[in-house]
């Protein structure tokens, strides 16, 4: 301890002078005198800095009391140092407590311990100790079917059930196509028609884990997960042949399906480091996200995926290889009743964490999609086709893309910041303007910056996928994606991502945007269809707010203007000469509640209102005149 003496001395001493003389690190004079304290003190002496700094300290309740009349006392320690003020916090502490505690015996020095720690076998024996009993119904307390103790007779070995209900309902409006040989309502157009409609959907989904292995501080040696999903869904529209493609058919539709969303096995490879650094092999039906806010890929498919982690876990990877299931037309859950499509995904990312700065993950990816549909006709489950896609010369075809992008997620100081680049570059065999092949040279770039202001965060949103400028040119310039579901600008609260809007006029199903999509791609079906790189582009500029009004509530807003990037594809489909760029104003509120504070129970509700545009208005109409459409969104999720 005499070592440390004067080093102990210095700092204080320093401290000391630097208070008396107001003055910051840097200053020679400030030093020297820090230096010549310690010296002091060294001595046994007090410096005369440390004399000259005594009244600055707080001062007690009694000097307080015995001060002469009419004298200021400071009350605190920030009223010495304006600059630590912080606001909301209280600055007059009451008097220190005195500690008594006769009788009581002090800790033993870490010699008395031994060298070795102490074993406890497991976490779950211990927690019995202190009182923490099962209960099976409850997912927070002790409970083996959540994974917290292992199956009984064994020690490493977990089962993890989980339960999800989810329900929608959904009130909304959008340009309704008039059917060919018939209409609902005698005031309907040869066009548009009345713009209502309804849509309820009740969601069970069952999952079942089971994980080998000490997962406290390392992934699992062995998982194996099976989840299944139940749908029913109805729908209630305005107009016939929306529905179904039979004419005949009502104008209301129920509909059920069980689908297979998760069916894999995980296995861990090895261990690479002393930190757990890993590799692991999953094979099977399983989710998997492309980038961070779901603008590219994100669907749960059949897969191998190879993944792991480096230098404690700043650096992580996925090498993967994904043969696409078809889905159930009206649940969008996976049918594997039908055979598997001849679309393959071949995947390659790698992210690293703090780069390029602290706080920022940054990822690279290559994603080569490669499409060989021009021999087959799919038919969905109510009657339209949608490969081909009934647009343009209506001819299969199929077509090869690699994704190069970059994206990054995190924060530059105060600033947070979440985004993505995508180059598409390839070749369609078929194009559907000059049935001739044709290159892909398309681009995407999206970025929503975010800032926090105590409880309320303000963000921004910008995005640009390129239109085609030339259908004929046999360069096809439209960014198109292989299955989104981006998180973005107010994900499925905004009126454009929730809803489709039928390209009436220009084709027969087919969408100017996918459900729960943001890009303008003139596809037939975001879940069954191809990917179509003829198509207008996509722009949007936006501003909205999240509120954390308590831990339970959180309330959002979002105003976003869309534009196509060049509207010459949907002149020559509509055989139109001019059509205006503006889509509209999609302005957006909701609120999100969770009574628990947790995931287990959460309510869901927002409402949005698109204002249209030049563009928007041009090609679309109904017969009751709106000039405005809506969305409605009730949620409820109870998880177990």
């Amino acid at each position: 301890m005499a070592a440390l003496r004067p080093t102990l001395l210095l700092g204080s001493a320093a401290a000391a002078a630097l208070l008396a003389g107001g003055a910051w690190a840097g200053d020679g004079s400030v030093i020297e005198q820090a230096v010549e304290a310690a010296r002091h003190q060294a001595d046994g002496e007090t410096p005369p800095e440390v004399i000259a700094s005594q009244p600055r300290s707080r001062p007690d309740a009694e000097t307080v009391a015995t001060a002469p009349a009419g004298e200021a006392q400071p009350q605190s320690m920030f009223e010495w140092l304006p600059w630590r003020r912080r606001p909301g916090r209280i600055e007059t502490y009451p008097d220190r407590d005195p500690q008594e505690n006769p009788g009581a015996v002090n800790a033993p020095p870490p010699e008395a311990f031994p060298a070795d720690h102490f074993p406890i076998p497991d976490r779950w024996r211990l927690a019995d100790q202190f009182g923490v009993k099962e209960n099976w119904f409850d997912p927070y307390n002790q409970n083996t079917f959540k994974g917290d103790r292992p199956i009984p007779g064994t020690d490493d070995r977990f089962l993890v059930f989980t339960g999800i209900m989810d329900t929608v309902i959904e009130p909304r409006s959008f340009p309704v196509p008039v059917g060919v040989q018939t209409t609902s309502g005698p005031g309907s157009n040869d066009v548009f028609g009345r713009a209502d409609s309804l849509v309820a959907s009740q969601t069970f989904v069952a999952g079942l884990a089971f994980i080998e292995g000490s997962t406290a501080f390392k992934p699992p040696d062995f998982e194996a997960r099976l989840t299944l999903a139940f749908n029913y869904n109805y729908a209630d529209i305005s107009e016939r042949r929306i529905l179904s493609v039979k004419p005949s058919r009502d104008t209301e539709r129920e509909d059920w399906f069980i689908g297979l969303q998760e069916a894999f096995v995980d296995y861990h490879l090895r261990n690479v480091s002393d930190r757990f650094d890993f590799d692991s092999i999953r094979v099977g039906i399983q989710p998997f996200n492309a980038d961070f806010r779901g603008f590219l890929f994100q669907d749960n498919q059949l897969g191998v995926r190879l993944f792991g982690n480096r230098d404690n876990n700043r650096w992580q990877y996925n090498l993967a290889l994904f043969w696409r299931i078809e889905k159930d037309t009206n649940s969008g859950l996976n049918d594997l009743t039908q055979t598997l499509r001849d679309d393959q995904l071949f995947v390659a990312n790698l992210y690293r964490q703090d780069f390029p700065v602290p706080g920022m993950t940054s990822q690279v990816t290559a994603v080569y999609n490669r499409n060989d549909e021009a021999d087959e006709i799919q038919v969905d489950d109510n009657g339209f086709p949608v490969r081909p896609a009934l647009i343009g010369n209506l001819r299969p075809r199929d077509y090869d893309v690699l994704y190069l992008g970059y994206s990054a997620d995190g924060r530059f100081g105060r600033l947070n910041l979440s985004g993505s680049l995508y180059g598409a570059f390839g070749e369609d065999r078929n194009s559907i303007f000059t049935s001739k092949p044709a290159d892909i040279r398309a681009w995407f770039a999206a970025v929503e910056p975010s800032i926090d202001f105590n409880w309320v965060r303000v963000r921004g949103s910008f995005l640009y996928a390129s239109g085609d400028d030339d259908p004929y040119d046999n360069v096809e310039k439209g960014f198109d994606a292989i299955f989104e579901n981006p998180q973005f600008a107010g994900a499925d609260t905004s009126y454009w991502i929730r809803q489709s809007i039928p390209f009436a006029g220009g084709g027969r199903a087919v969408g100017i945007n996918g459900r729960n999509g943001i890009l303008n791609s003139l596809r037939s079906s975001k879940e069954e269809g191809q990917s179509n790189f003829n198509n207008p582009g996509t722009m949007l500029v936006g501003i909205g707010a999240d509120l954390d009004v308590t831990p339970q509530v959180r309330l959002s807003g979002n105003i976003n203007h869309l534009w196509f990037d060049d509207t010459i594809t949907v002149q020559v489909l509509r055989n139109e000469g001019s059509i205006p760029r503006e889509l509209g104003l999609d302005m957006s509120v909701g609120a999100i509640w969770r009574p628990w504070m947790t995931q287990n129970i959460v309510f869901r509700a927002s409402g949005a209102v698109f204002e249209p545009g030049d563009g928007f208005g041009d090609l679309f109409t109904n017969a009751e005149g709106d000039d405005r459409y809506y969305s409605i969104l009730l949620n409820a999720t109870l998880a177990f």
